[in-house]
């Protein structure tokens, strides 16, 4: 390599270490935030569903429900976002949900219960499919699968974070200002996302053009290697721009079956960890939250380095199908040995790891099909029929649990989804190379 051209090289990759790591660590605070609003209702149920009097159909309901709300408007948020920009709409998005999740400790009712998780998920909607079109503006496909492998680190740390401090919030609290430990649960994990909201409309900015941190030879750069991957998607006959072209696109209807498959298990694991962990013989609520924190610290890592090796090979179909079908089988080993702590602990983190490996890659292939408003609403739509598994997940979870009385069933219905999960991946990207 010339001089020259060397110089060049180091210059593009210094400009997007400096983008990464001005961006990535307010995306990956926004998304703990976000993940522990969302499913610290599993750890609240340890201690909420006695006081309520809630059985696990109704709470498995409720826990899903939210995906209704999410579903219905997923795609006009994204449409608001790339109109508005991601700063105004992404700190509205964690404001309110911040507001209802800390509301939530005022429900007394099954009804008072789903209306609160309607609620967040209406508010919540757009958040994550808004922060991977955001990357998008900034990142090109070549460095997309690490950066959004970092950002959804903060999905498995948020479990990592969210078990332990959940557990100690529930134990410590409970009975302070005649509070339940679960009431003090969503009330102080619920205000930090209102303040951080705030706090993103002065850290994030709408694109390189917009950031004053950027040397004009560095948004040059970043605009021009958008541009050039543009297009190439035009030449190579995708790059899909318009609203039609998004929803008319086979490939996003396979893809939204792909990340449904991963919903069910993802949810299934998300929502009722805490609840297994227990029936394992584990009652302490401060000790449940420390071990469900193993799994996903572990899953983290291994996803961190399943995403750089893939965008060094730009290979993604067995970086996703490789950990979904060790995933698949880690949930088989887990329902095998419903009382055997350790086997089942060991198929668990097994399903974790390939749960988040499965996710982290997946969403390359859908920004490396769209642009435009197509990637606007089609990011959108995927993620909306995706996580609608987000509802079945745990409704059919809880209907197994109440009525076969067979946990066992569960861990199976979520290895079967995640093995076709891989099988889809495998022939979704059949002699492709994204």
């Amino acid at each position: 390599m010339s001089a020259p051209a060397r110089d060049e090289a180091q210059f593009e990759q210094a400009t997007y270490h400096k983008v990464a790591w001005r961006l990535i660590p307010v995306l990956f605070v926004c998304y703990i935030f976000n993940y522990i609003d969302r499913v610290n209702v599993g750890y609240a149920k340890l201690q909420m569903q006695a006081d309520l009097q809630l059985s696990d159909l109704v709470y498995g309901t409720g826990a899903g429900i939210f995906f209704l709300g999410y579903f219905i408007f997923e795609v006009p948020s994204n449409l608001i976002l790339q109109r508005v920009g991601a700063r105004i709409w992404i700190a509205r998005i964690m404001i309110t949900w911040g507001l209802i999740s800390a509301a939530t400790m005022f429900v007394t009712t099954p009804m008072q219960f789903y209306a609160a998780r309607l609620l967040l998920g209406i508010a919540e909607a757009g958040f994550f499919p808004g922060i991977v079109l955001y990357l998008t503006y900034w990142f090109p496909s070549a460095w997309r699968t690490r950066m959004f492998a970092w950002f959804i680190t903060a999905m498995s740390l948020s479990f990592v974070v969210g078990g332990p401090v959940s557990g100690w919030i529930m134990k410590h609290m409970a009975g302070v200002n005649d509070w339940a430990g679960w009431q003090w649960l969503f009330l102080i994990e619920g205000v930090p996302s209102v303040l951080f909201g705030i706090a993103v409309f002065w850290l994030l900015d709408n694109g390189p053009r917009h950031a004053k941190w950027l040397t004009e030879g560095e948004k040059a750069l970043l605009l021009a290697r958008l541009e050039e991957e543009r297009q190439a998607k035009i030449a190579g006959g995708e790059g899909s721009h318009s609203l039609r072209d998004a929803f008319g696109h086979w490939k996003v209807w396979v893809l939204s079956l792909m990340y449904f498959t991963i919903g069910i298990a993802f949810y299934g694991v998300a929502f009722w960890l805490p609840q297994v962990i227990k029936e394992l013989g584990y009652t302490d609520v401060l000790d449940i939250g420390l071990i469900s924190a193993i799994p996903w610290f572990i899953a983290a890592i291994v996803m961190v380095v399943n995403g750089i090796h893939s965008d060094r090979t730009l290979e993604r179909r067995w970086h996703i199908a490789i950990p979904a079908f060790i995933g698949g089988l880690g949930f088989f080993l887990a329902g095998l040995n419903p009382g055997g702590a350790f086997l089942s602990m060991l198929g668990i983190t097994a399903a974790a790891i390939g749960i988040m490996c499965a996710v982290s890659t997946f969403w390359a292939l859908p920004t490396a099909i769209l642009s435009g408003a197509a990637a606007a609403a089609g990011i959108a739509w995927i993620n909306s029929v995706g996580n609608l598994a987000g509802y079945v997940s745990p409704t059919v979870v809880g209907w197994i649990r109440q009525v076969l009385h067979e946990p066992t069933y569960a861990m199976f219905l979520q290895g079967t989804s995640l093995i076709c999960t891989g099988l889809l991946a495998v022939l979704l990207t059949r002699k492709r190379r994204t």
